[in-house]
């Protein structure tokens, strides 16, 4: 198995290339986590051209699956005076997997401050069960992540509400307070349209958009993170979601959404 330290680190550049290898403890069925697509675009274009600016926005789209080695071709689109977009590409051996469109950006002074979403009042992940445990969970997860369900549904339960509210953290305890750690771990809840089912059911994630909301304000590594990620609609085949990652101490860490093909 290789921890997600290793695996970050092993990452190697050829001019404008760079190269990962992705086992298959990383892999949720036939392709590699969409968390650590994500994670190595996002590693790939900081280290080429966001090396001293926060990453702000994020959106993937996930195209095929990939597994073992993997390039990413960061591109930059455009310089400003305090910001970088950068657009990565993401290839297996079998072509084209996932692209990312990146913003970067400086924090600039605003006299304006305003916060929306409260993270919910919940247990210490100490105090909540094994939101894995004795069930149905994604190849990659319980290798690489402790995850404590702390509210909403649980899986594969035939619940009403699609709504998760879970406690996550890498099992790695040398993975860093990075945005590519952040990115990993922001994944890791599978669509909560898994707990409308009574059995598991395929899915697939086809887009994922990200606001970092920390900017250089990490917490340090090691730390819980509490993730939610409700079902807006599942209709037709296809789920929508919003997602949301804060930290122990009730900072608002990312908001996305993301939406999901649904097999049944």
């Amino acid at each position: 198995m290789v921890t997600f330290t290793r695996l970050i680190g092993d990452l190697s550049s050829d001019g404008e290339v760079f190269h990962a290898y992705v086992t298959d403890d990383w892999l949720q069925g036939r392709t590699t986590y969409g968390g650590l697509s994500a994670c190595l675009c996002v590693e790939a274009a900081r280290r080429s051209f966001g090396q001293f600016t926060p990453l702000r926005s994020a959106q993937f789209l996930f195209i095929g699956p990939v597994a073992g080695r993997v390039r990413m071709w960061p591109k930059l689109i455009r310089r400003g005076k305090s910001s970088v977009i950068v657009a990565v590409e993401l290839q297996g051996e079998a072509g084209l997997a996932a692209q990312a469109s990146l913003v970067f950006a400086v924090s600039r002074p605003s006299k304006y401050r305003y916060a929306g979403l409260s993270i919910p009042e919940v247990a210490a992940p100490a105090d909540c069960p094994d939101f894995f445990g004795g069930t149905w969970a994604p190849d990659f997860a319980p290798h690489h992540f402790e995850a404590r369900q702390a509210g909403g549904s649980a899986l594969i339960s035939a619940a009403s509400d699609p709504d998760f509210l879970v406690w996550a953290r890498h099992r790695d305890s040398d993975a860093d307070g990075s945005m590519a750690a952040l990115v990993a771990l922001a994944d890791v809840l599978p669509p909560p349209a898994l707990s409308l089912v009574e059995s598991p059911a395929p899915l697939s994630t086809m887009t994922w958009m990200l606001d970092f909301l920390s900017g250089e304000d990490m917490e340090d590594p090691g730390n819980w993170r509490l993730l939610r990620s409700r079902a807006e609609s599942v209709r037709d085949g296809y789920s929508t979601q919003s997602m949301a990652v804060w930290s122990m101490d009730g900072k608002l860490l990312l908001a996305g959404r993301q939406h999901v093909a649904v097999f049944i």
